[in-house]
């Protein structure tokens, strides 16, 4: 483990000084690049400080949906498998399996749940507003 500055402060301050200081002395398209740049930035975190959640929250999910399988021991593997587990959901959606029935809401609960923690991620104040969404 590396010792402070951890990522989260290294990321942290990389944001800080592209929105305190170069966005207020820069105008045109090197602003808006710097804008894209911090809120990249703060995306990075959010999704470096919810990552094990979200996954263990799909892997979850999926178990349900699908067949419960074992998690590989390391986050990237994990990843990876999601991926795959992702898309035989995909296929049994594409073959009809949820277009109707018990497991069709069970799919789309999943679903709003999953979208859900990725707008966490991409935009926290649309997932404040969407919470309702996944209790409906």
């Amino acid at each position: 483990m590396q010792d402070r500055p951890n990522i989260d402060e290294l990321l942290e301050a990389v944001s800080g000084f592209l929105h305190d200081d170069v966005m207020p002395s820069t105008t045109g398209r090197l602003n808006f690049h710097a804008r894209v740049a911090g809120n990249v930035v703060q995306m990075l975190r959010r999704e470096l400080n919810h990552l094990e959640e979200h996954v263990e929250s799909e892997w979850s999910g999926l178990d349900g949906l699908l067949r419960q399988v074992p998690q590989p021991s390391s986050l990237g593997l994990r990843i990876g498998s999601l991926e795959s587990r992702n898309r035989e959901l995909a296929d049994r959606i594409r073959d009809g399996q949820a277009d109707s029935g018990p497991w069709r809401d069970e799919v789309l609960q999943h679903l709003r749940r999953v979208t859900l923690d990725k707008l966490v991620v991409s935009n926290p104040a649309l997932a404040a507003e969407g919470g309702a969404i996944v209790s409906s």
